[in-house]
């Protein structure tokens, strides 16, 4: 099952987030098929950027949205 969810990097209290499309079984910050965009939480301005031409696409082949994407993106 194919989950479009967010994927931690940065440092230590200033995390960075990328927007990737993965299997399921697979750990947060493993594998993943496609980078969809990143998510800044600390950022001044909340940066947040997504391919929306990719992500329809990937939830059009089945992709289901974690409920954090969804918040993101309401």
């Amino acid at each position: 099952m194919l989950k479009i969810r967010l994927s931690k990097k940065g440092i230590k209290k200033k995390p960075c987030y990328k927007i990737v499309v993965t299997d399921s079984r697979n750990p947060r910050d493993g594998r993943f098929i496609e980078k969809l965009g990143f998510f800044h939480p600390f950022n001044i301005h909340n940066k947040t950027k997504v391919n929306k031409k990719r992500m329809d696409y990937w939830i059009s082949k089945g992709a289901i949205l974690s409920k954090r994407i969804y918040s993101l993106l309401k």
